[in-house]
């Protein structure tokens, strides 16, 4: 019998796959939806599925980080990227609730008003091979109790998802493992999850997946697809693995105030999550970059030539510009990746000047969603259909 189950029909065949990866960024995960919403509305023509679509329906494979865990875990078992979007907007303020004062010392805000929404949206005991899913799906967390990053895969045929295994991963809650990815350190306390009931050294704490190299997936969903150790083995070439990549809006800046009387050793605290969550990013895009052939990476601005933002001085935006049909240049996959930059030239230029960088960088801007919303869709609009290449990766699912 096919550990598929469900799903035997999309994934016992071989042909092209698409993988969408999904950044942490806390509440910016509302930027990644706006974006999701824009790729929602042009497959679902494309696909005439017209309202039924589902980003589940055209990509294979889903993976995120933190916010991007729930959303990826949102899309994965159906859940529109609008309905997800409005879900962000209407419990954003609650997910970040100030916790009591005494327990501020520990952490700034509840993990309870999170976990009832996780458990609302997902369902209390849907799993990693519950029906509910509708693709695969990648969870990045970190488990401070290995000190190590643990990427958790709905892939049935992985190590740790073997049926026989009583500390298989697919017998944890959804909701668990997206809470597990989304625990920031400062902001919201651990998450314990119990991997095998009857042994209790297989109960492990788990932090925010964005304190891995994994804040940004894309290179991580790759590699997890193709190489043979992770038990997928998907053909890699051009044309016939695509992966997407969103962010939530990088904001890299130079702090001139870092040594001075002004910081001390919590506010530096407080800003670190972020800090390593963009060197994260950066360095799993450049990887995609040069493994890959990267389609778009950023508004192109004619007069310079190139992107109007460079992913790294020294080797720009590594931006493949030329057609890229009939030529293929034998890269492991086709990628574009779509991000916005959280600075005043970059607002400025879109009509969103009065929108305050600061403000919108902050992992738990709640009080400035409506802005972020903003940025999204002015993001969204990099979006085009031909970025699919619907020749080589058109298959749409129901």
């Amino acid at each position: 019998m096919s550990l598929w189950g469900h799903l035997e029909n999309r994934y016992a065949t071989e042909r092209p796959r698409k993988l969408l990866a999904l950044d942490g960024g806390g509440i910016r995960g509302v930027v990644t939806l706006q974006v999701l919403i824009r790729m929602e509305e042009l497959l679902a023509k494309e696909s005439g599925q017209g309202e039924n679509f589902r980003l589940c329906n055209y990509f294979d494979y889903i993976g995120g980080t933190s916010t991007g865990a729930i959303i990826a875990a949102g899309l994965a078992i159906g859940k529109s990227a609008r309905f997800l979007s409005d879900f962000y907007k209407e419990v954003g303020p609650a997910m970040f609730e100030k916790a009591f004062i005494l327990r501020r010392l520990k952490h700034l805000y509840k993990s309870e008003p999170l976990t009832e929404k996780l458990k609302e949206v997902f369902g209390e005991d849907t799993r990693l091979d519950s029906d509910k899913l509708k693709c695969l799906l990648l969870v990045v967390t970190r488990n401070v109790s290995t000190d190590s990053p643990w990427p958790i895969s709905s892939n049935p045929h992985a190590k740790y998802n073997a049926p026989q295994r009583p500390d298989r991963n697919t017998q944890i809650p959804l909701w668990q493992l997206v809470r597990a990815s989304t625990a920031a350190p400062v902001f919201f306390p651990p998450e314990v999850v119990q991997w095998d009931p009857q042994d209790p050294t297989k109960a492990f704490l788990f932090e925010d997946g964005g304190l891995t190299p994994y804040n940004n997936p894309a290179f991580l969903i790759a590699r997890m697809a193709t190489h043979p150790a992770y038990k997928l083995s998907w053909p890699t070439g051009e044309k016939k693995l695509l992966v997407m990549s969103v962010g939530t809006g990088s904001a890299p800046s130079a702090d001139a105030d870092v040594y001075s009387g002004g910081k001390n050793a919590f506010s530096n605290l407080v800003s670190f999550p972020a800090a390593l969550m963009y060197g994260a990013a950066v360095d799993q895009d450049i990887n995609c970059r040069i493994i890959g052939r990267c389609i778009h990476g950023g508004e192109f601005d004619k007069e310079l030539g190139r992107c109007e933002t460079e992913i790294d001085r020294e080797v720009g935006d590594l931006v493949d510009r030329c057609d890229p049909d009939p030529e293929d240049l034998g890269r492991q996959f086709t990628y574009a990746r779509y991000n916005a930059e959280l600075s005043t030239k970059w607002l400025k230029k879109r009509g969103l000047a009065d929108v305050d960088p600061a403000k919108v960088a902050q992992l738990d801007s709640v009080d400035h969603i409506d802005d972020l919303v903003k940025v999204g869709r002015a993001l969204a609009q990099e979006v085009k259909i031909e970025h699919f290449r619907l020749d080589h990766f058109r298959q749409f699912y129901q």
